[in-house]
């Protein structure tokens, strides 16, 4: 059914971080090497807690999913009640915040989020994701992201400020990309893709948002895993396209998270901000991210950042 497995057992039959292996010592003083300016750029979308704010309203997310939960266990109006302060007048406020990454907030998925038949990336078996987490493959097994980033901005390269839903982004799309911004992808690179979906949210509400969503080709994913990027990283909520179902219509060896995620072990981070980034008129710059150590996790917010 499927190709060739694309990165299994090169890096080791125990293998649990696939491309990221890429990223060596020797890689990151490289890559920081395109700092000019010392400006940091925050690729986040914000995380609006659905009980104390019009989040639903407020920020992209897909339909049914949890939102993000922020409740306050001691705030102001407790002192104001009479509560005690912790010590010679001291005060403090204290919170809890529950996230349920995919398709609510800026992520990094796991190599162990999705998989077919009974094997997830390299091998490792499937029935080692439990109810309490993946014993292999988890998030924490992905470390901090430190990288040459490269912006594909395809929505600014066709001239408009968003791709229509059903676009799909291919290898000739990509090689434009970086012929118009003169930037040259590389081993290591995270692949930033700009389609500029979440103003959609801005424009016209969720229904807009919900319609469907530009992503990658299937072609396009297989273009970047043979180029050897590190991550790929879009403002989409899937990298891959979606329909109005918010599922993807190709079939499962086209399926964008089984070319990169599964077959190629390469991380992918959904739900990015990139119009500020777009703005700065750079294409290459540091990439930074890095996930929560959630052990045995599918997936952990992340707030990338661009140092120009």
């Amino acid at each position: 059914m499927f190709e060739q497995y694309g990165n299994w057992g090169r890096w080791g039959a125990g293998d649990e971080r696939g491309t990221l292996n890429l990223l060596t010592p020797e890689a990151v003083v490289a890559a920081a090497g395109c700092v000019r300016e010392g400006r940091v750029v925050s690729l986040a979308m914000p995380i609006r807690g659905a009980t104390s704010s019009p989040a639903p309203t407020t920020v992209p997310h897909l339909r049914g999913r949890p939102l993000p939960q922020h409740f306050m266990s001691v705030d102001g109006g407790d002192y104001a009640a009479g509560a005690r302060a912790i010590g010679a007048g001291l005060r403090m406020a204290d919170d809890a915040l529950v996230v349920t990454p995919h398709g609510t907030t800026t992520h990094m998925d796991a190599l162990c989020h999705m998989w077919a038949g009974d094997e997830l990336y390299n091998g490792h078996p499937a029935g080692r994701v439990r109810s309490y987490g993946a014993q292999r493959c988890g998030i924490d097994k992905a470390g901090p992201v430190v990288a040459r980033g490269v912006l594909f901005d395809v929505a600014g390269l066709r001239g408009v400020p968003h791709l229509a839903a059903a676009d799909r982004i291919g290898p000739d799309d990509l090689q434009a990309c970086l012929a118009a911004s003169g930037a040259e992808l590389r081993p290591g690179d995270v692949a930033v893709i700009r389609t500029g979906w979440p103003l959609t949210w801005q424009e016209e509400g969720p229904d807009g948002y919900w319609a469907g969503q530009p992503g990658l080709s299937a072609d396009g994913g297989r273009w970047l895993a043979g180029r050897d990027v590190a991550m790929v990283a879009a403002d989409n909520a899937a990298i891959g396209g979606l329909n109005g179902r918010q599922l993807a219509d190709e079939d499962l060896a086209d399926d964008l998270h089984m070319i990169l995620l599964w077959r190629h072990g390469v991380h992918l981070a959904e739900m990015l901000w990139l119009e500020e980034l777009a703005g700065a008129g750079r294409a290459e710059f540091l990439f930074v991210a890095a996930p929560l150590r959630i052990e045995g996790g599918t997936a952990s917010p992340i707030n990338p950042v661009a140092v120009l």
